[in-house]
């Protein structure tokens, strides 16, 4: 029995960030789940808004939501047992379900806000769109035995640590506590039941500097030689994320070298690291070839693959 979700696929899922949204469109096909896109939805903001308008950091996020429970009502989405039941929105960038969900907070918490809001976007909150993210929903609202199920190509013999980054469950009181804030484990759960070998460290909720990749970029450098040293250390032969900022950090600034005003990093003594979103992992374990799956990767996880025979080539 197939399930549906609203679904917010955000701008970087059509941009830079494309082998999520590709990946993350052939899992949900092969596991049942029906994304059906919000009408109209609008970038979030979250690379650059809270940087120049708080009110804007919250109004381009509460747009979406106010466009889903207009959907909702309109009919054209229907939740799980009915019209007045929660529609949970699927979203699979960590960094637009964090602006979502504190959108959706301040909706529900901030009186003014929320008058202001509706009187922009011309809705009255109702509060039952319910932000969530993909690794949420596969981890959760799927029993491990629907998802073993489809794995025909186990990633064995794949060692990886998993990457949440600093948005993805913190801070808890807009995230929800779907996974332990300080010790995720959901995508370690994942990824273990496709076959690969989740290592345990240290770094899992760090920051890879986000989006100063733009203007300070030394310390991305900083940041990603920590997590790259760390995860080497750790035994991994890979990175896995949900975050398509992560992705271009960690995958783009393993070898650049940083400038002032810090000062440079050593020199790496280290190979990169592949990185891989954790739907291209699950994909790839679902029988799905590595020319259907993989697309631009800066550091290249075919070899990697191919030695462990992990995807057809096809």
């Amino acid at each position: 029995m197939s399930r549906s979700y609203a679904f917010y696929p955000g701008c970087t899922l059509h941009s830079t960030g494309v082998e999520f949204g590709v990946s993350t469109e052939l899992v949900c096909h092969a596991l049942g789940l029906e994304m059906v896109e919000i009408p109209d939805w609008n970038c979030c903001g979250a690379s650059s808004a809270h940087s120049m308008d708080h009110t804007l950091f919250l109004a381009l996020p509460a747009r979406n939501l106010a466009q889903a429970q207009r959907a909702q009502e309109a009919q054209l989405l229907q939740p799980a047992g009915g019209p007045e039941k929660n529609l949970d929105l699927a979203i699979p960038c960590a960094a637009c379900f964090s602006r979502l969900a504190a959108a959706d907070l301040a909706l529900q918490q901030d009186g003014a806000f929320r008058a202001r809001m509706e009187s922009v976007l011309d809705f009255q909150y109702h509060g039952r769109v319910r932000p969530r993210n993909l690794l949420d929903i596969l981890a959760n609202d799927l029993p491990s035995h629907t998802l073993s199920a489809n794995v025909s190509r186990p990633l064995e013999g794949l060692k990886v640590v998993s990457y949440y980054g600093c948005l993805l469950v913190r801070p808890p009181q807009y995230t929800g506590r779907w996974d332990d804030p300080e010790h995720p484990q959901s995508m370690d759960h994942l990824l273990q039941l496709m076959g690969a070998e989740p290592i345990p460290w240290s770094y899992g909720i760090e920051c890879c500097g986000g989006s100063l990749t733009l203007n300070r970029s030394d310390v991305v450098v900083h940041l990603v030689d920590i997590l790259a040293r760390a995860a080497h250390e750790a035994g991994a032969q890979a990175l896995v994320t949900a975050c398509p900022m992560c992705m271009a950090n960690v995958d783009g600034r393993q070898r650049y070298r940083g400038g002032p005003p810090l000062p440079r990093p050593p020199k790496p003594d280290y190979e990169p690291l592949p990185i891989f979103y954790f739907t291209e992992l699950m994909a790839l374990a679902f029988g799905l070839s590595l020319k259907k799956v993989l697309g631009k990767h800066l550091v290249d996880p075919r070899p990697l693959l191919t030695s462990l025979d992990i995807g057809s080539p096809g």
